[in-house]
């Protein structure tokens, strides 16, 4: 089974929930170009690759050149001292994240019922592909 969402539909929740606008771009099947404005420097840019899924477990990798990366990686240091959820968020080695979906407590009933198999991207969508489980 497939679930799809249009760059629009998120960029839309993200505007809606954080007032930021991030827009999205394809950069390859497994990766999402991400822009931002920053004050003073412009338009930066950011590719996020899903590398792995393992289980709800799902492995990141990001890059964008040094300065985008370090301003990424203070960025995520903060959200993970400050943010209600950030629980599920695993910075790891280099440029690579952990999101621990299961972590969560209202999407571990969703990860009781479903097996994630892949997340992929096309010129308009993120796709997810799942499999419902046995019950």
């Amino acid at each position: 089974m497939q679930f799809n969402l249009t760059y629009s539909e998120v960029g839309q929740f993200i505007l809606d929930k954080t007032g930021k606008e991030l827009p999205l771009a394809y950069g390859g099947p497994h990766t999402l170009r991400i822009s931002y404005k920053v004050p003073l420097m412009g338009s930066v840019g950011l590719d996020v690759n899903v590398d792995s899924i393992n289980g709800s477990d799902i492995f990141l990798s990001y890059g964008g050149g040094a300065g985008v990366e370090f301003m990424v990686r203070t960025a995520l240091g903060q959200f993970k001292k400050q943010q209600q959820g950030a629980d599920i968020l695993d910075i790891l080695d280099g440029n690579r994240l952990m999101l621990a979906l299961g972590r969560s407590s209202q999407l571990s009933p969703v990860f009781d019922r479903i097996t994630l198999k892949d997340i992929h991207f096309d010129e308009h969508s993120l796709m997810v592909d799942f499999v419902p489980k046995s019950i």
